[in-house]
């Protein structure tokens, strides 16, 4: 098979948050001091001439669709530090006109009568992790905001011109019930967003929830919660086109659709991946140090940020899969051959087996789980690992 070039996204990681919340296994670091925001522009910009460096022939003549600031809290970095960053990459890389650049902050850290000065250095796109409106659940969370300074927050964001705006909400919180889960979903809506994540609390290894567990809703509990939630933003105008994403019409998240479709992106920062598409099919996997001191130190010496690992050819079912079928409306067999350089026919077995479970509808040409798919989506994924 051949491959198509797929589209090309840039991934910036900031590390340093204010505190670090008991429920996060994200690459962050409680803040201890004055960022080293120069030191740290200068690295990330020498990180992306080194990838530029390893990569050229694969990203020859390819745009870059979208941008994304990830952490971390970059809204910790002041605009002119984020225009920096913009306008380095910028200069690095083709960017396509009109690309979605979105950056995501904590509606507690930011010093909102800036947000103008975010949508001049070029941001395009807010996303808030907002998580509830409930300040006993936010307190539970260990997040540093309130309720009402998130709300303070987006309504200044509105206000300042951003009309492209997500809010990241939880369910299955500490104690939670039912109703709370809804009351969440309600004031996201009316505060009038353009997108809402809304995703399940997980209790993720290494984190300060999983040693010491609080007390979460049952998995029917949770599960009530993400049915009556969806039925609830559907009927605002929200439709669910990936496991955790919702979006008015022609709002979708450009930068996570590029992930969700098996497209390329180059990551820069401490504790960034990135996945290129060599000249050839060879798909290769990057991963940078996490830790900043040691990620700044390098770009002192001069030494490489981290390393590179091609994807074996019986990998990449499964890591296609593990992002393509979180999508509603799936994805094309054609899509999988394209960016993956497989045949269908390399997959026949776990296809025919998830289409007997009932998990894949029975579409010859397409890959799109059915509503006992998306609920055992994990099963579902698992049956294209190699043997």
């Amino acid at each position: 098979m051949t491959h198509d070039s797929p589209p090309l996204s840039l991934y910036v990681h900031i590390p340093w948050c204010v505190k670090k919340c008991p429920y996060c296994d994200f690459n962050s670091h409680a803040r201890e001091g004055a960022l080293p925001v120069d030191a740290y522009i200068d690295a990330v910009l020498a990180d992306l001439d080194r990838d530029r460096d390893r990569f050229g022939e694969a990203l020859a003549r390819r745009e870059v669709v979208s941008v994304f600031f990830g952490g971390g809290t970059p809204s910790l970095f002041a605009p002119d530090a984020i225009a920096r960053l913009i306008d380095g990459a910028a200069s690095r890389l083709a960017f396509r006109g009109g690309l979605e650049i979105t950056m995501e902050t904590n509606p507690g850290t930011v010093e909102h009568g800036r947000f103008d000065e975010y949508l001049r250095a070029g941001v395009t796109r807010i996303s808030f992790g907002v998580q509830s409106f409930d300040d006993d659940k936010l307190r539970r969370l260990g997040r540093i905001h309130s309720a009402g300074e998130a709300d303070r927050a987006i309504k200044t964001a509105q206000d300042a011109g951003f009309d492209n705006i997500n809010l990241d909400l939880m369910y299955a919180l500490p104690a939670q019930t039912l109703e709370g889960a809804l009351a969440d979903v309600e004031r996201a809506v009316a505060l009038a967003p353009t997108h809402v994540s809304h995703y399940q609390l997980t209790l993720e290894p290494n984190t300060l929830f999983a040693a010491k567990p609080p007390p979460l809703p049952d998995v029917d509990a949770a599960w009530d919660m993400q049915e009556a939630c969806q039925t609830k933003l559907a009927d605002a105008g929200f439709a669910q086109y990936e496991v955790s994403a919702y979006a008015r019409e022609d709002h979708r998240c450009a930068h996570n659709v590029n992930y969700w479709t098996f497209g390329d992106y180059l990551g820069i920062g401490a504790g960034a991946h990135g996945k290129i598409t060599e000249a050839g099919g060879r798909v290769v996997r990057s991963t940078k140090v996490k830790l900043p001191r040691s990620y700044l130190d390098r770009a002192v010496r001069g030494e490489a940020f981290g390393t590179f690992d091609d994807v074996a050819a019986e990998q990449l079912p499964f890591e296609f899969m593990l992002n393509a079928l979180r999508l509603n409306e799936g994805i094309a067999l054609d899509t999988f051959e394209a960016r993956t350089g497989l045949s269908r026919r390399d997959i026949a077995r776990p296809l025919a087996e998830a289409r007997e479970r009932g998990w894949l509808e029975a579409d010859a040409n397409a890959l799109r789980p059915t509503e006992s798919g998306r609920r055992f989506l994990n099963d579902l994924i698992a049956l294209f690992l190699p043997d």
